[in-house]
């Protein structure tokens, strides 16, 4: 009997780990645009509030947050579209030399390996035969991301704009004794996706400026557009960025530029990591999801699983909110303590740089 007691709590977390995958899994389609437009909500909260103190309606007030988002991703979607429109314009010269590179592995795979032209040529019609099935695939795929987008809308109006009766109904069903914990909860909670998203913009935006310049120094074409990948892959750490830097060079030896570019690119990108990990970080997006890099890769990998790429986009700012749940419940805090690390007081670039504007302040102060 003492046995089977001792086996119900892991059988039950067990169970708990099934049922929570199931849901999110099969809830993807509802959950994704809610996840999104929570996020972006609360992001808005605070131009919302300085609205609503200069006497705003709370409608008006929501409305704006909404159209500075939509404003903000138009932006986006207007320099992709730009850089894309320039990249077909030179399409034609970057086919020719796919063309001339898959004509060279053809005729290194039929030397090697004995497979000839003809039967490398009838392997590729069997998988392109699926073409139109791809096609298909793709636009069903946008009229779902539009379909989707315009539901985020609608979801972070919304949530701005019930937002107080949002946060009471929280408070109303967790235990009294609890409100107080459960509010610096909450606040935390906005405080962390305020600081990751607008880190996460600064970054993007830094990285856009740093890889321009680089690959332009390089001599890459296009420099801009794989700069703008580059930045936006960021999104999706780890992964993101390396995806990124792979198409630039693709595309340098597509372009004929050889090792020489080649080794720029990868210089670059060391270069930037660097800076990025030692500079940037500290300094735009701080330490306030503080996940280790053990459940940011697993949580990186279930995401995927579960979501797709929505999922890996989403994984690092909810991980960190699921964090903030865990110690802020007593019977939860070994569960938050094991996805967090100890902040080391070791002294980064970034905090140098601190500590010397710092310094000034306080002088001025003193003065």
């Amino acid at each position: 009997m003492t046995q089977a007691t001792g086996l119900q709590k892991p059988i039950q977390i067990l169970l708990f780990l099934i049922l929570a995958f199931t849901a999110l899994h099969f809830g993807k389609p509802f959950l994704i645009p809610v996840c999104l437009a929570a996020l972006f909500a609360m992001l808005f909260i605070p131009v919302c509030e300085k609205l609503e103190k200069k006497g705003f309606n709370r409608g008006i007030a929501s409305f704006f947050c909404i159209l500075v988002f939509l404003i903000i991703v138009s932006v986006i979607v207007a320099l992709v579209a730009w850089q894309i429109t320039n990249l077909t314009a030179d399409f034609g010269n970057i086919q020719d030399k796919i063309q001339s590179a898959w004509q060279q592995i053809s005729q290194y795979i039929s030397d090697s390996f004995g497979v000839s032209r003809e039967q490398q040529e009838k392997v590729i019609e069997d998988q392109s035969g699926n073409a139109s099935d791809a096609v298909e695939k793709i636009g069903s795929m946008l009229i779902n991301v539009v379909v989707n987008f315009i539901l985020v809308l609608v979801y972070i109006f919304l949530f701005i704009y019930f937002r107080s009766r949002i946060k009471k109904f929280i408070l109303q069903v967790t235990p009294k004794k609890a409100d107080g914990n459960t509010e610096a909860a909450l606040d935390e909670i906005e405080k962390v996706a305020q600081q990751y998203l607008t880190g996460i913009g600064l970054m993007i935006f830094c990285l856009w400026i740093m890889y321009g310049i680089a690959f332009s120094i390089i001599g890459l074409k296009h420099a801009i557009f794989f700069a703008i990948l580059c930045g936006l892959f960021e999104i999706v750490p780890f992964i993101g960025n390396l995806t990124g830097n792979t198409l630039a060079v693709l595309m340098a030896l597509t372009q004929g530029g050889g090792m020489p570019m080649v080794i720029g690119i990868i210089i670059s990108y060391a270069f930037i990591q660097f800076f990025q990990t030692y500079v940037l970080e500290p300094l735009v997006v701080g330490t306030e999801v503080n996940i280790n890099p053990l459940f940011t890769i697993m949580g990186l990998v279930v995401g995927e699983i579960i979501w797709g790429i929505p999922g890996l986009m989403l994984a690092i700012p909810l991980m960190g909110i699921l964090k903030i749940v865990f110690d802020h419940i007593p019977s939860l805090k070994p569960y938050g303590y094991l996805m967090g690390y100890e902040k080391k007081n070791k002294t980064t670039l970034a905090d140098w740089i601190k500590s010397k504007f710092g310094r000034g302040d306080k002088k001025e102060k003193k003065k």
